[in-house]
């Protein structure tokens, strides 16, 4: 049953909309049903996920029709269900590896209490742990966090962990300064390549798409757009392995790569895939790529017709801008950990990492409307421009329909890591689980 009056009007899905460009009233056809379990809490969670998968829908239906010559509105109206919603939400919570639960933060990663206040880290990768535990000159055990946090002060230990290539934020106590949802970067006059007319359920058929992003955000948009038709090729420099948890979750709908564009013949194959592509995604901190010549301003200088979509954590303004960080990261700095803190004062958490799959299906919708526009534009998005709306923008619609169970969106594939239990998509189901992280050739499919 299609929810009373949750599309029509619903103020989260035409804002979203709107900043994506959207026609005024475009929205207003988005219809959502069911329960969803990301009700609650103090801030409107629910709908802002729901409203991020259904401007990622509304653009899609523009695309299709697009490409067939046709209006928008003369296609069915997307209907968006908010339990397949709120499971994709949490698609690392339902993940099962030959049986086993993934790990999703290691030892290292959470709250710390410190002299004057709280700490979040993230240590999940390798490196990130040795830089947290060099700076604090401590061993690699939770014991000895736990009591040098307790002797130092919240920013004194951001800024020593940060100085030494770590990841550590303060909790802050107040929301942080608003930042853009999304904002545009005109490119090169010039349309992209013809894509003719799209099969059914997949506007996205022959779009050819450069992956470079890594971690949740970028990783949810790039499955999303390979669900709905495009040959996704994520590429990943062979020095910095991905999570195998983390790509069995989020390496659906792609293939997988590794090169190192410091080496000649390897850039030489990078370049020849960057000829060809329609879309570039770019998700790695603010400076990683622009060394290389691959900057959102070069990309568009480079190829007319080309999309690039770029995020990045903290947001293109202000001190932050250029700094690593992650969902959990950007909860504790934006002020939203402290929203949700205990009754003892300790720091809490949003009930899904929705920053990074909000932001996920903003960078999707994005791009589907710049490739409905006939190229030509880069978009930056950011998980503290999501956190923005979310806490300044996004009104409660109320408690959400009872009833929500996550069965009805779980799905068994096999893979590259073996039988996988996981999270389908709001968009349907992937035909096949992700192969192993690196190990496919890096070359686009055959048109």
């Amino acid at each position: 049953m299609v929810n009373k009056g949750a599309g029509e009007g619903d103020p989260a899905t035409a804002g979203a909309w709107s900043a994506l460009g959207g026609a005024a009233g475009d929205a207003a056809a988005v219809r959502y049903r069911g329960g969803s379990g990301l009700g609650g809490g103090p801030l409107p969670v629910r709908e802002m996920a729901r409203a991020t998968v259904g401007v990622c829908a509304l653009a899609a239906a523009e695309l299709g029709a697009a490409r067939a010559g046709r209006a928008l509105s003369d296609g069915a109206a997307p209907v968006v269900d908010e339990g397949a919603v709120a499971t994709a939400f949490v698609s690392e919570r339902h993940l099962r590896i030959q049986g086993r639960e993934p790990v999703s933060f290691a030892p290292l990663s959470g709250f710390w209490r410190t002299a004057d206040g709280w700490v979040r880290t993230h240590a999940n990768y390798p490196h990130h742990r040795t830089a947290l535990v060099r700076a604090l000159g401590v061993a690699p055990t939770a014991e000895a966090l736990r009591e040098a946090m307790a002797g130092r002060a919240a920013r004194e230990v951001q800024e020593l962990v940060y100085g030494a290539g770590g990841l550590a934020v303060a909790v802050a106590a107040e929301y942080g300064e608003p930042q853009p949802l999304v904002e545009r970067v005109p490119g090169r006059a010039g349309a992209g390549r013809d894509l003719g007319p799209a099969p059914a359920g997949r506007p996205a058929a022959g779009v050819r798409v450069l992956d470079l992003t890594r971690v949740i955000a970028g990783p949810v948009a790039t499955r999303t757009l390979g669900l709905l038709g495009a040959d996704v090729l994520r590429i990943d420099p062979p020095g910095l392995p991905e999570s195998d948890d983390a790509y069995a979750d989020t390496g659906f709908g792609k293939r997988s790569a590794a090169l190192d564009l410091g080496a000649a013949e390897d850039r030489t194959v990078f370049e020849k895939l960057l000829a060809d592509a329609d879309v570039v995604v770019r998700g790695y901190r603010p400076g990683a790529l622009e060394r290389y010549g691959l900057g959102t301003r070069e990309l568009l200088e480079r190829r007319p017709g080309l999309v690039v979509a770029e995020l990045c954590a903290w947001g293109p303004h202000g001190p932050w801008a250029g700094r690593r960080g992650f969902d959990s990261l950007v909860q504790a700095g934006y002020g939203i950990s402290a929203r949700y803190a205990g009754p003892d004062g300790t720091p809490g958490a949003l009930p899904a990492q929705a920053l990074d799959h909000g932001t996920g299906y903003l960078v999707a919708a994005g791009v589907l409307r710049a490739l409905a526009g006939g190229g030509g534009l880069g978009l930056a998005f950011s998980l503290a421009g999501t956190a923005s709306w979310l806490v300044r923008e996004v009104p409660s619609a109320g408690d959400p329909e009872a009833g929500y169970e996550p069965g009805p969106w779980l799905r068994e594939s096999a893979s590259g890591y073996g039988p996988l239990r996981h999270a389908a998509s709001p968009f349907g189901d992937w035909p096949t689980g992700p192969s192993r992280w690196g190990t496919d050739r890096a070359a686009w499919l055959p048109a």
